[in-house]
């Protein structure tokens, strides 16, 4: 059986073939991980009901397609990641050019941003954002979030920037000051053009970790895919059965993303 593998992988192109061993390793691991949850279970006495379950991710009435709790929760979570990836590109993109700037002060500023928001747990910055910081600037509990989670992000996109910077020739910005372009239309115009590009993979790789990260917001009642898999257990009791689904979900969103990246990564291979 594992020479039969070994010719099919032979005579598949190595990208495809990078991308079917991901896949089977994938669900290979899935796999292990099912069968040792319905073995657990099975040996606890529980009793399955899977045909309670659908009514939680969608029901079509009248022909009509309704949303259920865990599909509304999903629209949550992928609101609150998109707002706050923008809002951690913004946040980043500030930290790098402070970190790079000739006063002391703003880069005091980005240092101490990094340093502070890497080395703490995001869920004590998620609790100080709502219960500190929120109650004085009074913002609702889903802004709350999406800043907290967008200031953690952030600090990472700033490395991955900074490390972009780092990347464009010292020549190019000599060349650019010798034409006399200001600082800032150096960076417009010549820097960082070269550094998203660059960073294009990493920077898709960091929104796979978001995606997970907002599972986090759930301890504020914020009624994510997380908080409403919760919610359903406490009514229902399907505990295996819903925790699968909110996993599986998880999983193909972050799967598809994972492919973005690799893709990405093949693409601009030659720059990176």
């Amino acid at each position: 059986m594992q020479h039969i593998f070994r010719k099919i992988f032979h005579y598949i192109h190595p990208d495809t073939r990078s991308v079917a061993v991901d896949i089977a390793m994938y669900l290979a691991v899935i796999t292990v991980l099912i069968q040792s949850v319905f073995s657990g279970a099975e040996a606890s006495g529980y009793n399955w009901q899977w045909s309670r379950v659908p009514r939680y991710v969608f029901t079509i009435t009248d022909g009509s397609f309704h949303m259920g709790p865990l599909l509304t929760g999903l629209c949550v979570t992928l609101e609150i990641a998109c707002y706050s990836m923008v809002l951690a590109f913004a946040f980043g993109l500030i930290s790098v050019l402070f970190r790079s700037s000739k006063s002391i002060v703003a880069r005091s500023i980005a240092l101490l941003y990094v340093e502070l928001i890497r080395n703490t747990p995001l869920m004590l910055q998620v609790l100080i954002m709502y219960f500190v910081i929120a109650p004085v600037l009074e913002m609702e509990r889903f802004l709350s979030a999406v800043l907290a989670l967008a200031l953690f992000e952030g600090a990472y996109i700033a490395e991955i920037f900074r490390a972009g910077i780092n990347s464009v020739p010292k020549g190019q910005w000599e060349a650019a000051e010798s034409v006399g372009l200001s600082r800032f239309h150096i960076y417009r115009l010549v820097v960082l053009p070269q550094a998203i590009r660059a960073t294009l993979p990493p920077l898709t790789g960091q929104a796979v970790s978001l995606v997970k990260d907002s599972a986090l917001v759930s301890v504020i009642a914020i009624y994510d895919l997380t908080m409403q898999g919760q919610a359903i257990i406490s009514e229902t009791y399907l505990t295996f059965e819903i925790w699968f689904i909110v996993a599986l979900i998880y999983l193909l969103i972050t799967v598809s993303l994972s492919f973005v990246v690799h893709f990405l990564e093949k693409k601009y291979s030659y720059e990176l």
